[in-house]
């Protein structure tokens, strides 16, 4: 069996201020679940290793701060899936550059991208999906959203089985019809 034919074990999350808690606890947790059962590493990764604060906010505000594992110079060279979050600090140039960086360098080599939507003349947004695929990357309508793109993920790469499981050991209820996200009518068009 050949390396690329085996379930990736090696994960890496992109952390940049500003980024959306549930978009990175949410598949986070869900892989910590998993990782009861299969062998599973993640690598939270930014350009310090100084905390990285969840809101933009310049009083704080309510959010988390998250300590990285790795910096993006010093990140594992054997990540296979990468998780980019999307939150507020997408639109902010000088949070998201090191970390646009750091992913266009390293795209080559994962083996999937999982990610939020995100703004750009490039970007072909499907209102009505709550992820969508193609190829490798996998991109999820935001916040919630994430948790069924990465249940989705996970059935595809270790079975329906398992990723029923992971859902059901987290207490939560798919949405697992990719495409119909019960909140796009909220998103607006």
């Amino acid at each position: 069996m050949s390396a690329d034919s085996k379930p990736p074990t090696k994960y890496g999350v992109v952390l940049y201020p500003g980024f959306q808690s549930l978009d990175v606890f949410g598949p986070c947790d869900l892989l910590a679940t998993h990782s009861r059962f299969n062998t599973v590493s993640v690598a939270m990764l930014s350009s310090t290793l100084e905390p990285v604060p969840s809101n933009l906010l310049p009083t704080g505000g309510c959010g988390q701060l998250v300590v990285p594992t790795h910096t993006f110079d010093n990140a594992p060279d054997d990540i296979e899936v990468l998780l980019v979050p999307g939150g507020p600090g997408t639109r902010d140039d000088d949070s998201i550059a090191p970390a646009m960086a750091y992913v266009k360098k390293v795209y080559p080599k994962l083996r999937y991208l999982l990610t939020a939507t995100c703004q750009g003349l490039e970007v072909n947004w499907v209102l009505q999906a709550r992820w969508v695929t193609d190829g490798n990357m996998w991109t999820s309508s935001g916040i919630s959203a994430g948790i069924d793109m990465m249940l989705a993920f996970m059935a595809a790469i270790y079975g329906e089985d398992a990723a029923q499981s992971v859902a059901d050991h987290s207490e939560y209820r798919r949405h697992a019809d990719a495409n119909d996200d019960p909140f796009a009518q909220f998103a607006g068009a």
